[in-house]
């Protein structure tokens, strides 16, 4: 069975950058990476925490597969 990595923002933030995802902007220790297909935005918001809690990695991990899906994704955020 699969355990969620434990992971930190700016590991996360790379994890969508190598999915075409870019900065937007940053407002404390939060950023905000979007990527635009087509017509729509897709948009993330991700704290740049040292060590993420692991709800707020399945969180973001669930956001993401509304633009990337589960095959591409799930090798970053999950270790066998």
């Amino acid at each position: 069975m699969s355990k969620l990595r434990n992971l930190s923002g700016e590991e996360i933030v790379q994890i969508f950058l190598s999915f075409r995802f870019f900065v937007d902007k940053q407002r404390g220790s939060h950023v905000k990476i979007k990527r635009i297909k087509g017509d729509s935005k897709q948009t993330l918001v991700i704290p740049l925490h040292k060590e993420l809690d692991r709800g707020t990695v399945s969180g973001i991990y669930k956001q993401g597969l509304r633009y990337v899906s589960e095959e591409n994704l799930k090798p970053h955020f999950y270790s066998d």
